[in-house]
């Protein structure tokens, strides 16, 4: 396998990129992947892309302005519309490649870049096909799971971070994970251990978002974009996921018109490892050897 350096640019700002090559494979197709809320590529991000460039296929990972990585100021800005723009500018970049197949290009998300690929394969009627783990697809849907106390914290939170961003002034963050009884985006009772499971040893990472995301969060919808999808897309839900409702997302599989729907018993973050992980990294590798290598069944 070769890893080889590929940033690219939205509006100016420098976002970070790797490409992962498999040795031996001329003009492979690429997956290109990305990570969800306030997460980088790097947590655990490469050991599904190794599995894939395993089976002769390339992967693409890259972050979003702001973090890990990539440039943008302030930092830690979790904008779902300005994601879009960046998958958007990574599907153009990776167009450009010249070592890879660039008819063959499969989009790849995760939780809330679960919804992301959704939104931009509908977009982009380029794309071959799309996977989508555990996703976020419905703000509405993900705030009922939330106490009466935490919306109302959200809500004031986001609006200072919404108006201290309208004067230009520094952003106001809030924690991305706690325990629960804490406050913070993800807060459930798997949400702290399930999220610090995937950070790699000696991560420079920092617990905090812009509040601004909880205003946006709230009409965030991928599920209404998915009618408009029209290319073979696996979807993976976590029947135990305390996150994202999987009735959610079992109402996304129904409108999706070329959906391969797969339910685990996991909640919602076992997929990135052990166990749950091989299960749904086998689903994964099957589909996309299907649709991007023509294998047959």
């Amino acid at each position: 396998m070769k890893k080889i350096k590929s940033d690219f640019f939205v509006k100016g700002i420098r976002c970070d990129g790797d490409l992962y090559l498999p040795e031996g494979v001329n003009k492979p197709p690429v997956i290109i992947m990305a990570h969800g809320l306030s997460a980088v590529k790097a947590f655990r991000l490469p050991a599904f892309a190794e599995r894939f460039v395993e089976k002769g296929m390339a992967a693409f990972l890259f972050d979003y302005r702001t973090f890990g990585q990539s440039d943008g100021e302030p930092r830690h800005v979790v904008n779902p519309f300005h994601h879009i723009q960046d998958w958007l500018a990574a599907i153009a970049h990776v167009r450009h490649l010249p070592d890879i197949d660039t008819t063959r290009i499969a989009l790849w998300g995760t939780s809330f870049s679960g919804g992301h690929v959704i939104i931009a394969a509908a977009k982009d009627p380029g794309i071959t096909a799309v996977v989508s783990q555990v996703p976020f697809v419905s703000g509405f849907s993900s705030i009922r799971l939330k106490s009466v106390p935490d919306i109302i914290l959200a809500t004031y939170y986001g609006i200072v971070d919404c108006a201290q961003s309208a004067f230009f002034l520094p952003p106001h963050y809030s924690p991305a994970i706690a325990r629960p009884g804490a406050f913070a985006a993800m807060n459930t009772e798997e949400s702290y251990d399930g999220f610090r499971s995937i950070i790699p040893g000696g991560a420079d990472w920092e617990n905090k978002m812009t509040s601004r995301a909880f205003i946006l969060l709230a009409f965030y919808s991928p599920m209404s974009y998915a009618k408009k999808v029209k290319v073979p897309i696996l979807l993976i839900g976590g029947k135990n996921d305390s996150l994202v409702p999987f009735s959610a997302v079992q109402k996304t599989a129904s409108r999706l018109p070329n959906c391969e729907f797969v339910a685990l018993e996991s909640n919602h973050f076992e997929p990135y490892t052990g166990a749950r992980f091989e299960q749904s990294i086998k689903i994964q590798i099957d589909f996309l050897e299907r649709k991007l290598l023509g294998k047959k069944v």
